[in-house]
């Protein structure tokens, strides 16, 4: 059981949603990259996504030009 205070539980649930995660699961990330875990977890789930074989998303190869050809 740990104590924190509201404003910090709030703030623990928005990020948590943003993450796709629970706030025991954030909790859990956030201890384990703070005594140097996370990097290994990091690594595995960068592996599973690279073998699903589906093509990246987010910021990635051509985003500066998506953004000139769609810029008004």
């Amino acid at each position: 059981m740990v104590s924190l205070p509201d404003e910090v539980l709030r703030a623990l649930d928005v990020e948590a949603g943003r993450r796709g995660t629970t706030r025991s699961g954030l909790l859990r990330e956030l201890a384990e990259e703070s005594i140097g875990r996370g990097s290994g977890r990091r690594a595995q789930r960068m592996a599973e996504i690279d073998a699903a074989g589906e093509p990246p998303t987010g910021h990635g190869g051509g985003v500066a030009e998506l953004v000139k050809e769609t810029r008004p």
